[in-house]
């Protein structure tokens, strides 16, 4: 292996009619190398396909690399954050042989508080790179503009932080996924019925992912001319209880509802309300992959699920840090998920 390295380094280097020293330095990506000498050894490596050996080069430095990852903890009120965490470990598994440590913080997603305590951890030690879901826009800004002074490339998953510096962002394009769950309420729909759309968090007015699928939501009907009146409420009480209480005086005090949109994964509650109320006249669509909200799409209770694959976007996070930290080259700067459909009739091939 150590003479096949070696032959390609001699070889780059006299293609590009330079020393192997210069060619060491543009592969480590070292200072010292004019542009045009490094644009020509680059060209010639991709030419030659030419492959470092990444895991000797790792292990040769004998320096740690440690990432940091900052996204909610599971709770009882939705198991979404179980995915992101399973695709930061399966990129764990694939990159610890690499001399690469991940440190996991996680942070309750309805206090404020907790973000700031566990952002507060972070900055306390050394880090090399940061996954973070930015959840709360304040304090995501904060959080990330201390990273900035301290040069830690960061990517964010599910949610991105408008005008903010960061390395990637992998996710859903959340205005065009409103967009779409508009698109399919509106096939299913009579002309002219009403819409209710239901924002279900304690921080509803900090959390910018389910403003923007709202604000996309109501672009497709205001666009396409359609005369459906869109009304919405705000629960900031997520337990069922409260869920169910709202939800029904809403429909005592507006019985021509004919559709629901739920703009996060907590849609399983208002499921499970229409269940128990005996309810079956009403479109609901709502968000997320989970085995609690696949119960009432067997039932035809949720029409459909809107997904954007959230353990491969973790797993996509941590490999980029990996990609630019290890592999020197270049991430995207941001990288939209597919927005997958989910009904009834699918879900089982999702699932493989």
């Amino acid at each position: 292996m150590k003479k096949n390295i070696l032959t390609g380094v001699k070889e780059i280097a006299r293609r590009a009619n330079v020393s192997i020293g210069t060619v060491d330095r543009v592969i480590h990506n070292r200072t010292g190398v004019s542009e045009t000498t490094k644009s020509n050894i680059l060209a010639i490596m991709k030419e030659l396909d030419y492959q470092p050996n990444i895991l000797a080069r790792r292990l040769a430095s004998k320096k740690l690399l440690k990432f940091a990852t900052l996204i909610p903890s599971m709770s009882k009120e939705t198991e979404f954050w179980k995915a992101p965490l399973k695709g930061i470990e399966q990129a764990e598994s694939e990159i610890k042989q690499y001399g690469i440590e991940i440190e996991k913080y996680f942070y309750d997603q309805n206090d404020k508080n907790s973000f700031v305590t566990q952002s507060k951890k972070i900055l306390e030690t050394e880090i090399d790179g940061l996954l973070v879901a930015p959840i709360f826009i304040e304090e995501s800004l904060e959080f990330a503009k201390s990273c900035n002074q301290l040069k830690i490339p960061q990517v964010f998953i599910n949610s991105d932080i408008p005008n903010e510096s960061r390395l990637s962002y992998i996710g859903p394009d959340l205005f065009q996924s409103g967009y779409l769950s508009a698109r399919l309420t509106n096939y299913a729909l009579p002309e002219s019925s009403k819409i209710l759309i239901i924002n279900i968090s304690k921080g509803i007015d900090a959390y910018h992912h389910l403003l923007e699928k709202e604000e996309g939501f109501r672009a497709y009907f205001k666009n396409n001319k359609k005369n459906n009146e869109i009304i919405k409420i705000d629960i900031k009480q997520t337990d069922y209880d409260s869920i169910a209480i709202r939800i029904s005086e809403t429909l005592a005090l507006n019985p021509d509802i004919k559709a629901l949109f739920v703009t996060n994964s907590r849609v399983f509650s208002v499921a499970q309300y229409l269940e128990k109320s005996g309810i079956k006249d009403i479109l609901l669509v709502g968000y997320d992959f989970l085995e609690n909200s696949i119960e009432y799409l067997e039932k035809d209770i949720i029409a459909f699920l809107i997904c954007q694959k959230p353990q491969e976007q973790a797993y996509k996070g941590i490999m980029s840090l990996y990609q630019k930290l290890v592999l020197n080259t270049e991430v995207e700067n941001t990288y939209y998920m597919p927005i997958d459909i989910i009904t009834k009739e699918n879900y089982k091939f999702y699932r493989n």
